[in-house]
């Protein structure tokens, strides 16, 4: 069995992930900016990892040991027209959504590339590949993410290390509704808000999120991209043949 650590693990998908792989018999390494909140887990070690503190993953890693899997799940997200966000809550999201987990892998990947076998596994989104209104900021930090993982698979491929994206569409983990938002008064955006539980779509949980991310980790030649649940795949799909000067999105808008 595999050796996996997890970030963001203490809530939802993360927390889903790590009760997946624990129960398949893999040594979980569990991670969150606050470790107490991994208490319950029932996996090997729970250690405190803030992918936006360098300092922090470098003592995880020393505590960790061996990592044969990285699982890059941790992450957040905004609600605002991109007239409206603040450059510095894009900055932050960009820093926990895309730089954390390239600096989670700056830190693995040297003893993979040198054992000539690893896995990096990260958590994005459908929106890594499409977007949507007032969740642009999002969109935009995993679209990021998914070069960075590409980039990855081509760069490391070539030294045994294997590269997948996990893409979920929504997912029934509270994060939404836990998100920050920025809207003005009488904002102009308002029927974009409005429509947005419509544009998100059927959701997933996080356990069926938590079992596509372990079905990868034990898959020989996992591919690089993941779509999760039925509702994912063929939006990926219709986004994938929609022309490129067209505009997408899953559903017309009204406004």
């Amino acid at each position: 069995m595999s050796s996996v650590l997890i970030t963001g693990a203490s809530r939802g998908i993360g927390r889903a992930i790590a009760i997946e792989l624990a129960g398949r018999g893999h040594r979980v390494i569990a991670t969150a900016r606050r470790p107490e909140t991994l208490d319950d887990l029932p996996v090997d070690q729970r250690l405190r990892l803030d992918v936006t503190d360098q300092d922090s993953v470098d003592a995880a890693l020393r505590e960790a040991g061996e990592v044969d899997v990285l699982v890059s799940n941790a992450g957040g997200t905004v609600r605002s027209p991109l007239e409206n966000i603040p450059l510095a809550e894009l900055e932050a999201l960009f820093q926990l959504n895309t730089f954390g987990p390239l600096r989670v892998t700056q830190a693995v990947l040297p003893a993979m590339r040198e054992r000539g076998a690893g896995r990096l596994v990260f958590v994005s989104s459908i929106q890594g590949r499409l977007v949507l209104p007032v969740i642009g900021p999002y969109g935009a930090s995993k679209w990021a993410l998914e070069a960075l993982a590409e980039t990855l698979a081509i760069e490391a491929g070539h030294f045994g290390v294997k590269v997948s994206v996990i893409q979920p569409g929504a997912v029934s983990s509270g994060g939404a509704e836990q998100a920050r938002t920025f809207r003005k008064q009488d904002d102009p955006y308002g029927p974009l808000f409005d429509q947005l539980p419509s544009l998100r779509g059927a959701f997933v949980t996080p356990e069926d999120v938590a079992a596509a991310v372990a079905d990868t980790v034990e898959q020989p030649e996992p591919p690089l991209r993941i779509p999760v649940g039925t509702p994912a795949a063929t939006v990926l799909q219709a986004r994938k043949a929609a022309p490129e000067d067209t505009s997408f999105l899953p559903v017309a808008l009204d406004w």
